[in-house]
């Protein structure tokens, strides 16, 4: 084989594989998208109206994510299946956002800490990686990390809307949350990055109660938790 011929064969080689990441592109495009219109959806939740909508909101949420699951089983026909590492970094910023989106869709409803199988269930891809497309473990404990943020600030908001249980609960929650990651060996430096910001996520929602305890607020917050569970 010549030169010329080597690299004409270089090129075709080069020229596929450009051609599937602007596939996966347009696909991560609408990807996107339907993660921004969750997003819009669920931002209502911190006004003062939207804390008696939650319901309705998440339920529309989950009419979107129905579009998601579609949107991701395209993405998965764009490219060889045991190349997913090879173009991760193409969808893991969107993925990262949509498990967020998830998480705070299954606070809202239960008050609880999806799992990262739950969270698969809803987006329509696999746990496990040897199946195929998956949800990467750092992918994971990324959107719950931008969980803890989106929570710290409903806490703000929660008072400002004369919800003074509300923070109680999430200081609850984001405390046992960073006692979990504290249990992590964290190497990836984005993720340990982002995980040195929950201690703030934390110290914001301590003032929140702190704040609700000075004004003598927290009593009747307390309370009022106690006759809900």
């Amino acid at each position: 084989m010549s030169v010329s011929e080597m690299f004409i064969t270089l090129q075709g080689v080069l020229t596929a594989d450009q051609d599937i990441r602007e596939e996966i592109r347009k696909v991560v495009q609408t990807l996107e998208q339907t993660a921004r219109e969750i997003l819009t959806l669920l931002q209502g939740v911190h006004q003062g109206a939207g804390f008696q909508d939650i319901p309705k909101k998440c339920l529309k949420a989950r009419e979107h994510f129905g579009a998601v699951k579609t949107q991701l089983a395209s993405l998965k026909t764009k490219f060889p299946a045991d190349q997913y590492y090879r173009f991760h970094e193409h969808w893991r910023f969107v993925l990262q956002r949509l498990v967020f989106l998830a998480a705070f869709v299954v606070y809202l409803e239960t008050e609880t800490l999806v799992t990262r199988e739950a969270v698969t269930e809803i987006l329509g891809i696999e746990a496990d990686r040897e199946r195929g497309f998956h949800l990467d473990i750092e992918d994971y404990l990324s959107g719950i990390l931008t969980l803890a943020s989106e929570l710290s600030r409903l806490a703000v908001n929660s008072v400002t809307a004369g919800d003074y249980s509300r923070p109680l609960r999430i200081s609850t929650f984001i405390n046992e949350l960073d006692s979990g990651f504290r249990l992590l060996n964290l190497k990836n430096d984005s993720l340990r990055k982002r995980y040195d910001g929950l201690k703030y996520d934390v110290k914001k929602i301590e003032e929140v109660v702190y704040d609700l305890s000075i004004r003598g607020l927290s009593k009747e917050a307390a309370s009022d938790v106690g006759g809900e569970k």
